[in-house]
């Protein structure tokens, strides 16, 4: 037999593999546990089969890493397939139902025929360290959003004026939120009073912020219903948000010190926009190797900064926003693109540019961020540091 194709439909505790030949007939249909025994089972049950297999899987981490590791470890050729592409392969193939062995075969099928399909590789350790370190910031910092918004919603059906006057994502306001949360305590407590509770607690600007907070007492004498349960829980949603601020803090620390270690630093952070916490989040989103792309078109299409054409008959040049693309460097790129026109004179000029031609805002960022791609994918390319100046006109 010349060669077999088995594709496993990755879950959290099982998987379901199926292995198919050049003819697509079925020579293997399992479900497994996601358990390293049974999957070494599977392997070798496969490889009894034939000695050349290629292997798809709908999961490139999560439920699916230890399975992925056994594979690559064994010198397992991988291919990774997107749920998305899993799905409307599946309208393709005979019943309408859905399971996960006709998932497995579809996936393995896929694998078959198809020959753009992105191959897993052994990452490299900071990066996947950096992968998991991001993961937890962004974590951290969605429950720090809605603790915030919970924080603001309390405290304005009690408070509202001092909701205005004060930042509750700061370390100050949320000082003052933790001791005072009603008008009447902080009325009671007077000015200098609370400038100098605050001047302990080592808070900045500790007047002004006295002062603003004094200013909207004064402006409500009256006791809103459910104030004092209220104002317990403005107390422990300050302090939760204290926490996470801090929490926040010290994995920027970890990942600072991971991001510096890795061969691209300098690369990657001397280019205007990308600090530390969008490189190591850029980094952790490519996988720092830019050889699976192949061309900066298809990491700009896989960031989601490409146009995707929608021709048809005799329409043509009609461009729409693409729907499969990553996420979170998408994020990336664009608020990258939207910090470099505020510190780097080459991107505002692209910007104004864009700006000048009848482009929105955010059409005029996308756009810049396209540029950007380019750049950077050549500067990872060459191995050397962003310069104003490209080294040719230099040398010229």
């Amino acid at each position: 037999m010349a060669a077999i194709w088995a594709g496993i439909d990755a879950g959290k505790t099982h998987h379901h593999c199926v292995a198919i030949d050049e003819s697509g007939r079925r020579l293997l249909s399992r479900r497994v546990a996601n358990d390293e025994p049974d999957l070494l089972q599977l392997l070798g049950d496969v490889l009894e089969l034939c000695d050349e297999v290629t292997w798809g899987i709908d999961l490139a981490d999560g439920g699916a890493a230890l399975a992925i590791a056994i594979l690559l470890n064994h010198d397992q050729p991988v291919l990774y397939l997107s749920g998305r592409a899993i799905h409307r392969a599946s309208e393709g193939y005979r019943g309408e139902g859905k399971t996960d062995a006709k998932d497995a075969a579809v996936i393995a099928d896929q694998v078959r025929i198809r020959r753009d399909l992105h191959p897993l590789r052994t990452g490299d350790e900071t990066v996947t360290d950096l992968k998991i370190l991001t993961g937890r910031r962004m974590d951290l910092v969605a429950d720090r959003t809605r603790t915030v918004n919970r924080l603001r919603a309390q405290l304005t059906s009690i408070f509202p004026g001092l909701v205005r006057g004060l930042d509750p994502t700061n370390t100050g306001p949320l000082t003052l939120l933790a001791g005072y949360q009603t008008p009447a305590a902080l009325r009671c407590l007077g000015t200098k009073r609370l400038e100098t509770w605050l001047r302990n607690r080592s808070v900045r600007n500790a007047e002004q912020l006295a002062e603003t907070a004094l200013q909207a007492g004064e402006r409500q004498h009256t006791s809103l219903p459910g104030e004092k349960l209220t104002a317990q829980l403005v107390h422990t949603l300050a302090k939760e948000v204290t926490a996470l601020n801090q929490q926040v803090a010290e994995i920027d620390k970890l990942i600072e010190a991971r991001f510096r270690q890795h061969r691209d630093f300098e690369v990657i952070t001397s280019m205007p926009g990308l600090g530390i916490i969008l490189g190591a989040e850029f980094l952790a989103a490519t996988g720092g190797d830019m050889a699976i792309f192949g061309t900066p078109d298809r990491l700009a299409g896989f960031g989601g900064v490409a146009p995707a054409p929608r021709d048809s008959g005799k329409i043509s040049g009609n461009l729409r926003r693409p729907q499969r693309y990553n996420r979170r460097l998408q994020r990336v790129f664009y608020t990258s693109a939207l910090f470099s026109i505020r510190h780097c004179e080459e991107s505002r000029r692209f910007y104004d540019r864009k700006r000048a031609e009848g482009k929105r805002h955010t059409q005029a960022i996308l756009a810049l961020a396209r540029r950007r791609v380019n750049v950077i994918w050549a500067l990872l390319r060459d191995g050397r540091t962003y310069e104003v100046v490209p080294p040719a006109a230099l040398a010229a």
